[in-house]
């Protein structure tokens, strides 16, 4: 495609990018489901297959924390140190950039420019090796550094670079397997990516123990069995991502040879992706700052913490499961001009997600040891994880509704309003964190209480963004969103 051919493509594209009339192709049977059918169920319905997304995150992240809790307390400590930064690359590649990938797509899909959308899926995977170089090498440079300010030392850092040194150096999986996930998510394919990533952590679950404990000839690993089963699995499952997109089953298609790269395409994914990739930055900054604050108040402050709040990581793939959806049917509604069905979506999106979290952090809270129980028997870590959940929990509801209102936003190719939201809940549940404990003396209460408080402005914030979105005006026959 030349220049010239990609102008006036879709809404939010520069002007300088256009598609030939001779591109539009008929409307594909999911674009039109999202176009034309009721938005509850066809939302629920896209849904559906990311529940199984949420399952797998969910059956990861706990399993994890069972197998090292099996090597003791200070491995299950080190690891949670090096966990919120494996978490960073898997959001940000997710739901961070992930998110740009998805919303330029289905916007492209709207449009009917699917010739637009396969050079999208290209800069896609350019994207993705980009991310990893960063990742890589920022994060197994800084990471012994960080761990120690965080308050790891002797066999806790010792765990938390044995982990992280594998995790980080394989970030390419986890990078690849979230962009191309993206990719075809935006095509409004929820089943496949959510298949994949069910593969890919099943098999993690599986191989993990046999590498962490050893097993006939395989040597025990100890933590860095939990990095490499990791690496391996999501690897994969990015293979089989990158052998559909490759296909002619594929909505859109992955093509390596005569597609040039072209910055305005690179543009339309960052515009989106690089906002997302600071409320990323922003979500797991604020774990890795909370993660440190409650260190300086002792190991089991610290651990007990990490096991409440790992309830979070479960949250956010449940907002991501709905929230990809959300994304797709606001984006190609958008891209199609249906403005009011863009916002129709957005609005019942937020209040099913945040309902759902809701439910899930009343349930925590009323019976907090249930959780607490799965990762550990010291009746500190449990008494303080417990005090946390049922401070916390109540709130979920509201961080619930943020991240909803958060996809729609970048489904409108708008997202600086829901990344501010997030700074804003970063400043106020750390900023008084911080003075409540080392000024104040309030112990743990005064790290959970402004923990609670943030998600309170967090969800507020975000549907004041949501409000801010205005229809976009034609332009030379292209809108910009």
């Amino acid at each position: 495609m030349s220049d010239r051919n990609l102008a006036h493509s879709l809404p939010g594209f520069p002007s300088a990018v256009v598609t030939a009339p001779a591109a539009v192709r008929p409307v594909a049977a999911r674009t039109k489901l999202q176009l034309e059918g009721p938005v509850l169920s066809t939302l629920l319905r896209l849904s559906a297959p990311n529940v199984l997304n949420l399952l797998a995150i969910a059956g990861m992240i706990t399993f994890d924390g069972l197998f090292l809790g099996r090597l003791g307390a200070d491995a299950l400590a080190g690891v949670s140190l090096a966990f919120p930064f494996v978490m960073l690359i898997q959001h940000t590649a997710a739901s961070g950039m992930g998110g740009g990938v998805s919303s330029a797509i289905a916007r492209a899909l709207g449009a009917g420019k699917r010739d637009l959308a396969d050079a999208l899926v290209f800069h896609t995977f350019v994207l993705a090796l980009g991310l990893t170089v960063v990742f890589s090498t920022t994060l197994l440079l800084g990471a012994p550094f960080v761990f120690r300010w965080m308050g790891g030392h002797g066999e806790m850092l010792s765990a938390a670079l044995a982990y992280a040194d594998v995790a980080f150096s394989g970030a390419v999986s986890i990078c690849m397997l979230n962009l191309l996930g993206s990719a075809v998510r935006g095509t409004g394919n929820m089943a496949l990516p959510a298949g994949v990533i069910v593969a890919s952590v099943t098999a993690h679950v599986i191989v993990s123990p046999l590498l962490i404990f050893g097993w006939g000839p395989i040597p025990a690993l100890g933590p860095a069995g939990a990095g490499w089963g990791l690496t391996m699995s999501f690897g994969a499952g990015s293979l089989a991502l990158l052998v559909h997109l490759r296909s002619s089953h594929s909505l859109v298609t992955l093509v390596f040879l005569g597609v040039p790269l072209r910055w305005a395409l690179f543009a339309e994914i960052l515009k989106v992706g690089v906002p997302g990739l600071i409320n990323v930055i922003i979500t797991n900054l604020s774990v890795v700052l909370l993660t440190g604050i409650a260190g300086h108040l002792g190991r089991q402050a610290a651990v007990g913490y990490a096991m409440g709040a790992r309830l979070e990581y479960i949250l956010i793939p449940l907002g991501f499961g709905f929230g990809t959806a959300i994304l797709a049917m606001v984006g190609t509604n958008w891209g199609a001009k249906q403005y009011d069905r863009a916002y129709q979506i957005a609005w019942t999106g937020g209040a099913t997600v945040g309902m759902t979290c809701a439910s899930i952090g009343l349930i925590v809270a009323l019976l907090p040891d249930a959780w607490m129980g799965l990762f550990t028997n010291d009746d500190e870590i449990v008494r303080i994880g417990a005090l946390y959940l049922r401070i916390v929990g109540p709130i979920y509801g509201f961080y619930g509704l943020g991240m909803a209102l958060y996809f729609a936003t970048q489904g409108f190719g708008s997202v600086v309003w829901t990344v501010t939201a997030n700074a804003v809940r970063l400043l106020i549940s750390a900023g008084c964190a911080l003075v409540a404990t080392s000024w104040l003396d309030l112990g743990v209460i005064g790290l959970f209480v402004p923990i609670a408080a943030g998600f309170c402005a967090y969800a507020a914030v975000t549907c004041v963004a949501i409000f801010r979105v205005k229809k976009p005006q034609p332009v030379n026959q292209a809108i910009a969103p």
